[in-house]
């Protein structure tokens, strides 16, 4: 652990967030906003399908299977640790962290499908690997990520910290056993994703939005319930940003650099943004334009972070919680429950309900993940062989003596060893972002021109 330990802070060092940050700084006024000025036009492409193009799935299918394996536990426990490690300006930086990568979510998006081939299957295959060796023509590079993504598939966030999170949760709330709710996991896994992508993203499309509705709908109600104190939380969000945080109950207090680093980085691990994963499933969508999923793509990172992340710190703020003796998960519970005092028990609900479908959903969109870099690695033989090992990791989530810090470590090195290769790989390929961006938004402000001179 001591070692881990050591070979995470270099990794996740400042080097690794300052590249992650400063990529999408680049990005953001180099594509003149785009963010901004493009964002209700990405939301209007996620639900314009463009059926007649090529691909597997629909742009709202892939967005969905890239949501699936984003919007995890990292939405519920991981701004929990970020708060209470930083305070409640953490909160702050990580929207900061959220608005720059966007652009890099759109610039991911681009080249994934820009770059994709259609593997011996018939399948999409995109991502990293590919704009990496076909874009740079750097193959090394290319395995390394390939290699590092079924790394994090199997070893990191796609299995066992997933599943011990569902199964915790479910023993606490309703006294399953663990064996039996890991059995009930590796089933419905093996079912959902033997099927392949278009069976992985109907189920990301059907429950996807179910989770962010049903989780943002309580929090809302939490946040409704408190509006009273709700200005002051975030005043003191805006204020802890800038000023040291005193302490204060169970929080030791946290200076400015914490309340950076803690945001920051629980922000890029929560919405992925410059890792490298999300553009694997942007492959798949079915699209003429690669400029058209960037901006598809993009509005992932804006679902994670700015609207479901922003749910949970506030809940936590408001109620005080931030403040409490408790952590992680029991921290976001204890919010919820203080935050409905006439329904204690429907706070816990929504918490474990929220917890078992987003852990549930990481392992779908992570299998994919994996199983594509499998098929850029060894072929497409090689994926059964990859399935099968991925159903029998997922099932030793049962095993008691399995350390979940040491699973946790694992987890952040090998997903800052992803965003490595990709950020070389966007920051490598900038010039063909902003050159397809430009053609693209000039021809569609041309179109734009003359169908307003024929409707005048």
């Amino acid at each position: 652990m001591e070692l881990l330990d050591k070979v995470n802070s270099f990794i996740w060092g400042p080097p690794l967030l300052i590249l992650l940050v400063g990529t999408g700084i680049y990005l953001t006024f180099s594509l003149k906003l785009i963010q901004v000025t493009k964002l209700r036009l990405a939301f209007k492409y996620v639900f314009k399908d463009d059926n007649s193009a090529e691909g597997d799935v629909s742009s709202f299918a892939a967005l969905c299977t890239a949501l699936s394996a984003t919007v995890g536990t990292g939405n519920i426990v991981g701004v929990a640790t970020a708060i209470k490690v930083g305070g409640p300006g953490a909160l702050f930086w990580m929207w900061l962290a959220a608005f720059f990568g966007m652009a890099t979510k759109y610039a991911e998006g681009l080249l994934a499908v820009k770059y994709r081939v259609v593997d011996a299957n018939g399948q999409m295959s995109g991502g990293p690997m590919y704009y990496i060796e076909r874009g740079l023509n750097n193959k090394i590079l290319a395995k390394f990520f390939a290699l590092f993504g079924i790394g994090v598939a199997f070893f990191g966030i796609g299995t066992l910290t997933q599943v011990n999170a569902i199964s915790q949760a479910v023993k606490i709330s309703f006294n399953i056993p663990i064996i039996i709710t890991v059995a009930v996991i590796t089933v419905l896994v093996a079912m959902v994703t033997l099927g392949g992508i278009k069976s992985i993203s109907k189920t990301a499309e059907f429950i996807v939005p179910f989770m962010a509705i049903f989780y943002v709908l309580g929090s809302l109600l939490v946040l409704i319930i408190n509006i009273k104190v709700l200005p002051t939380a975030i005043l003191l969000v805006i204020k802890s940003a800038f000023t040291s945080t005193a302490a204060t109950g169970g929080f030791l207090g946290a200076t400015v650099m914490m309340a950076i680093k803690s945001g920051i980085s629980r922000g890029v691990f929560s919405n992925e943004s410059g890792l490298g994963s999300a553009p694997i499933a942007a492959a798949a969508a079915k699209t003429k334009s690669c400029v058209r999923q960037g901006l598809a793509s993009m509005t992932g990172t804006f679902i994670d972070t700015i609207i479901i992340c922003t749910m949970t710190g506030l809940v936590l703020i408001v109620t005080g919680a931030w403040s409490s003796n408790t952590a992680g998960a029991d921290m976001t519970n204890l919010a919820f429950t203080t935050g409905l005092p006439l329904f204690p028990a429907a706070g816990q609900f929504i918490v474990t309900i929220g917890l078992i479908f987003f852990a549930f959903t990481t392992i779908l969109g992570w299998n994919y993940y994996g199983e594509r870099c499998t098929e850029y690695l060894f072929g497409v033989k090689a994926i059964k062989y990859y399935k099968v090992i991925f159903i029998i990791i997922i099932a030793a989530g049962a095993i008691p003596f399995l350390k979940l810090d040491l699973i946790w470590k694992l987890a952040d090195i090998v997903n800052g060893l992803m965003a490595i290769p990709n950020l070389i790989g966007i920051i490598g390929l900038r010039a063909v972002i902003i050159s397809e961006t430009k053609d693209y938004l000039d021809t569609l402000d041309t179109s734009n021109e003359k169908i307003e001179k024929i409707l005048s």
